[in-house]
């Protein structure tokens, strides 16, 4: 069975490289073009993962995560965290936000790979 992630990113070639490498990897990518769209989603289906960008019109990575963590049904489900930012404070308050992981834009597809299938066990 094939495992549904979501991928939250308002950039239309970052969601088409993810969902280009993972659905040629057998996962199952839906995508939401901003974190507001994302969380409407996930009160509809159930992922097995979420990735997510930072930088986002109406709602950053970080809001997102925060709404998503405060619906009960989404507790467990693991999110890695985007960006082109490095700075540790940014990682620090998504970890603590409710991100598993994190990946720094621009990624190789092999990589990003790795971290879901990783996450995903």
């Amino acid at each position: 069975m094939s495992k549904d992630i979501l991928i939250v990113d308002d950039s239309p070639s970052v969601r088409r490289m993810v969902t280009m490498t993972l659905s040629q990897a057998q996962f199952e990518v839906h995508e939401a073009e901003n974190g507001a769209e994302g969380l409407r989603m996930s009160r509809t289906k159930r992922f097995d993962m979420v990735i997510t960008d930072q930088n986002m019109p109406v709602m950053t990575g970080l809001e997102f995560i925060r709404a998503f963590r405060g619906e009960p049904q989404n507790r467990g489900i693991p999110i890695v965290f985007l960006s082109t930012e490095s700075a540790i404070s940014l990682k620090e308050e998504a970890r603590s936000a409710g991100a598993l992981g994190w990946m720094q834009k621009p990624f190789e597809p092999t990589q990003l790979l790795a971290v879901v299938r990783k996450v995903l066990g």
